[in-house]
């Protein structure tokens, strides 16, 4: 395949976003972690050098996708997955523990997380099973494979533990929608996240009553030509209370307390208004300040450098998991929107992308690429802003971290290799 061709061949505006987010999220790394002002831009031992060497690497990896065969992806989907698989088993025998959790293999220079590779090959085995000509969604066998992909590594990564990127599998659901896959499940899945929080909130006995008046209130409203089966709403509701019993033991005996101190503080579980505010200002204590460093901004921010909170190390990890307070005290309002309307741009044309595929897998593989990148926008900003409580998921291209950087550039490079594909074919 001709350089000049595949040049022609590329999406030029989704790589300018790319490139573009990349940019500014280097900036405010630099923002953020900027000790000395003498020092070099390619000082490697700072942080900010550091990222820069991962943005060279990530060229690398770019140069790498791009001149290999497109047929290379979907024939060796299989392999990468199990092969990331054994890597995830890997971290129980070798894994290096950091903040708490073991997801990294040290290897001296660099510290690999391998749950981030897993989210390129699920996305790539996924997107190969579901493509294959055998495969029917309608299935309720081919459906249970299809979730079989996706539930292995977040279930190996959750014990790490690392329940935020574990999460992040589940949003390869989307793909499973878009293709076919029955909607009740997605009612089914709504229902048992209200119910975990209604639970954790008013008790199962509140549950249980409230569950009771929807199905009076069903009865009593329906139409008279209408037909409600008794045994299987009958079943529905007893699960749904067995459900709403097992959360409490999970809540206490799964969660750790960290994970339900955060749940106490986003769900305002603690009514008690002063220990509330202590737990925001202790356990909550990096939104707390993220929503403070925000807040200072202003309309237009305080300007580059000149963030006090980011300066004062005010916000931990605000170069990682909180970066986006960085661009909202030093940027303001104007600095957040901008990122926010180039995030949406950016997903708006992948979705253009992904639709434009005449071949399966490279559409379902798209969708995977934006399910999992949207989920981390999504998750990160909810975050920070205090709407969603602290799991440590990053930025993408925005946060600091090699293996972040890396492979979420290797997961969006494979998609538009796929998509230079379909233009070589004339389709």
């Amino acid at each position: 395949m001709s350089g000049r061709g595949l040049v022609k061949r590329i999406d030029w505006i989704t790589v300018f976003l790319y490139a573009f987010l990349v940019f500014i999220g280097w900036i405010n790394i630099y923002s953020t972690t900027l000790t000395d002002p003498n020092t070099s831009i390619f000082d490697f031992s700072t942080l900010y050098g550091k990222q820069l060497f991962f943005m060279m690497l990530s060229l690398g990896v770019i140069v790498l996708v791009l001149f290999v065969e497109t047929s290379f992806f979907e024939r060796f989907a299989s392999i990468f997955y199990i092969s990331s698989l054994v890597l995830l088993i890997g971290l129980f025998l070798f894994g290096k523990t950091i903040a708490g959790a073991t997801s990294w293999y040290d290897l001296g220079f660099f510290n690999l997380q391998p749950s981030e590779l897993a989210k390129v090959t699920t996305a790539l085995a996924l997107a190969k099973y579901l493509s294959d000509i055998q495969t029917d969604i309608k299935n309720r066998k081919h459906q249970l494979y299809a979730l079989l992909i996706i539930l292995l590594p977040a279930l190996l990564i959750l014990p790490q533990p690392d329940p935020g990127s574990a999460l992040i599998y589940f949003s390869l659901f989307f793909v499973l929608f878009r293709e076919g896959f029955p909607l009740y499940y997605l009612g089914i899945l709504l229902i048992m996240v209200a119910l975990f929080a209604s639970t954790l909130m008013f008790g199962t006995v509140w549950v249980g009553i409230g569950l009771g008046i929807l199905t009076v209130l069903t009865f009593l409203f329906k139409r008279k030509s209408t037909k409600i089966p008794l045994l299987p709403l009958s079943l529905a509701l007893i699960l749904a209370m067995l459900f709403s019993l097992s959360v409490n033991f999970v809540y206490e005996n799964v969660f750790e307390q960290r994970h339900r101190d955060r749940f106490a503080l986003w769900l305002s579980l603690e009514k008690d208004e002063d220990k509330l505010e202590e737990i925001r200002k202790t356990i909550g204590y990096n939104t707390y300040q993220s929503e403070k460093a925000i807040e200072s901004g202003g309309f237009f921010g305080k300007g580059f450098l000149e963030g006090t909170r980011t300066k004062g190390d005010f916000v931990p990890e605000q170069q990682t998991d909180y970066i986006f307070s960085s661009v909202g005290e030093e940027w303001g309002f104007m600095g957040t929107t901008t990122v926010v309307i180039l995030f949406s741009l950016f997903f708006l044309r992948l979705i253009y992308v992904a639709e434009r595929q005449k071949n399966d897998f490279s559409r379902m593989f798209g969708y995977g690429v934006i399910s999992i990148l949207f989920m981390h926008y999504f998750i990160n900003i909810g975050m920070v802003i205090g709407l969603l409580p602290t799991i440590g998921v990053p930025l993408p291209f925005f946060s600091y971290g090699g293996s972040s950087l890396m492979f979420f550039t290797l997961l969006l490079f494979i998609f538009l290799k796929l998509d230079s594909n379909r233009l070589r074919d004339g389709i």
